[in-house]
């Protein structure tokens, strides 16, 4: 497609003569970027360890990139480039990068995975797109369901790809098909995602300083191998006798029971713990005492929600992980799906936790996490696997002195990863860099009432994944925010979370707005108006 074609056609005006057509046809002509290579032409591209698989012109409008999805609507035009990447004998990374053929902003956005990987990441390609970014995404060197963990085994390589070469290899050759398509390397680059994405993200913040401006890292996997440890640990306490596993009938009371003894300890009764750490809700109140039913607990399942909330503490006394909080037992997002499951050995914790020790860590498929023993198992996956997949490193001074910019984000209500683990993370960079040298360059959002990533009884809409469904400007979206951040100097302070109606179908109206206070602030009910206006709530000094 010719760029000056296409966007000459756009261009309707009445003139009265032709000189004066043709003046200001010239005119809007060289007012539009121009390309410094043809899109087909990136095929022939040559790169490292690299090939470029196709480079396509893709017109504007509907388009499915797989030709099996539903398609997106309404895309603007862009090159559409795939490669494989093999920077290993075993490696075979698959990336694609979109770049919009007209109206470019000159920046950069990529992508991350959630779960294991395995996919591109298309939903925020094509948001990002449609926004004047090239994006970019990968599945991280190997294909896959986002539980499925069987690709590992025996492939140490495509471990590692997985860990971070996956996303830094992705960010090295994008940005230079960007530069070869447009002549011009990117002004600004971005990275979002949550989960995997995560720790992805705070991967290239501690490995990779130079790859993004900012970094949008939400309810970060970062303490991969005791995360996943302390899911071990709780898959024991669940199914340490016949009448431990707790059905997910029972989370419903269960959760019922935390709200009522917990619920109003903020000053507002609203469904929503505005910091779980202040509830001290003892499971053991829900003992049955007239036979079972799915409104009580027997004394086995007590036992093992205690142990889920505490955490697994080895025989040192040593923390392994952080416990479970409590806020976030019932709906979608809620125990049934993660920690419990809608059926015995049915949860996503089931599926991640049993899946990475029987694949990567003992890489024997017939291992029975039964047999799992906390003070030699941590050892052996740390030694092993920590390396690859950990991102814990809490000295990010070179990331700082790049002018790089960080926002981390957890949902107070997620059962998936424990949100005190993003507090124990931000805590140590502040501690190992200083708060006055943190503060130049790292926020921590905590979001009450949100579960993994999205959803949950609170607000959960402030454009965190990087494809907004909430307003564009920095108060109401975090993204923007951090753009604002690194190409404005404005640092991010208050930001508005909304909780939709139905958070599907956002043109229905918003039910409940809150602020998102900067950690370790929290928002306080200044005791007057309405309880679903964000403007009735205070940001105040909170625990750290």
């Amino acid at each position: 497609m010719n760029l000056f074609g296409a966007a000459a056609k756009t261009v309707r005006f009445h003139f009265s003569n032709r000189q004066s057509a043709l003046s200001v046809t010239l005119m809007v002509i060289m007012a539009l970027p121009a390309l410094a290579a043809p899109c087909e032409s990136l095929s022939s591209l040559k790169l490292p360890d690299t090939t470029i698989t196709s480079a396509q012109s893709v017109a504007a409008g509907e388009f499915s990139p797989d030709g099996e999805r539903k398609p997106f609507k309404s895309l603007p035009a862009f090159c559409r480039v795939t490669a494989e990447i093999k920077p290993s004998k075993d490696s075979d990374i698959k990336i694609e990068v979109w770049m919009p053929l007209a109206g470019w902003n000159g920046k950069y956005q990529a992508l991350g995975n959630g779960g294991f990987a395995g996919m591109i990441g298309y939903p925020g390609m094509a948001g990002a797109v449609s926004r004047g970014y090239a994006a970019a995404s990968t599945d991280t060197g190997h294909a896959g369901a986002g539980t499925d963990s069987s690709w590992g085994l025996g492939h140490p390589e495509k471990v590692i790809d997985f860990g971070f070469r996956g996303i830094h290899e992705m960010t090295l050759k994008s940005k230079t098909i960007i530069q070869s398509f447009y002549g011009d390397r990117p002004k600004h680059s971005y990275f979002a995602s949550c989960s995997n994405g995560g720790r992805e993200a705070l991967m290239e913040a501690q490995r990779f300083p130079e790859d993004y401006d900012g970094i949008l890292a939400g309810a970060p996997a970062n303490f991969w191998t005791h995360m996943l440890t302390a899911g071990i640990f709780d898959l024991q306490a669940l199914y340490a006798e016949p009448g431990s596993y707790i059905p997910a009938a029972k989370v419903p009371a269960f959760s019922a029971a935390v709200l009522a003894a917990c619920d109003a300890q903020d000053g507002v009764k609203d469904g929503i713990l505005t910091d779980p750490r202040e509830c001290r809700f003892d499971p053991a109140a829900m003992l049955c005492k007239e036979g079972d039913s799915n409104s009580c607990l027997t004394a086995p399942q007590v036992e093992a929600i205690k142990k889920v909330i505490a955490g697994p503490v080895n025989s040192k006394g040593q923390r392994i992980f952080t416990g479970s909080v409590l806020g976030g037992e019932d709906g979608t997002g809620g125990w049934a799906t993660w920690i419990t499951g809608s059926a015995p050995f049915k949860s996503f914790q089931y599926a991640f936790s049993n899946g990475f020790f029987v694949n990567m860590v003992f890489e024997n498929s017939d291992w029975s996490f039964k047999t799992f023993n906390l003070d030699t198992g941590v050892k052996l996956v740390d030694d092993k696997l920590a390396h690859a997949l950990n991102a814990t490193d809490p000295n990010l001074k070179d990331f700082k002195a790049k002018g790089g910019k960080l926002i981390m984000y957890h949902g107070w209500s997620d059962p998936a990863i424990s949100p005190l683990n993003s507090i124990n993370y931000y805590n140590s960079v502040v501690e190992t860099m200083g708060t006055k040298d943190a503060s130049q360059f790292l926020r921590l959002y905590m979001a009450h009432g949100m579960q993994h990533c999205a959803g949950g009884p609170g607000p959960s809409s402030f454009g965190q994944s990087g494809n907004p469904k909430a307003p564009l400007d920095p108060q109401h979206n975090i993204y923007s925010a951090l753009e604002q951040w690194v190409e404005k100097g404005v640092a991010p302070d208050r930001i508005v979370a909304t909780k939709y109606v139905s958070d599907l179908n956002p043109e229905q109206g918003a039910k409940m707005t809150r602020p998102l206070c900067p950690h370790p602030q929290v928002a306080k009910y200044k005791g007057a108006g309405d309880t679903n206006d964000e403007a009735n709530f205070a940001c105040v000094e909170g625990k750290k």
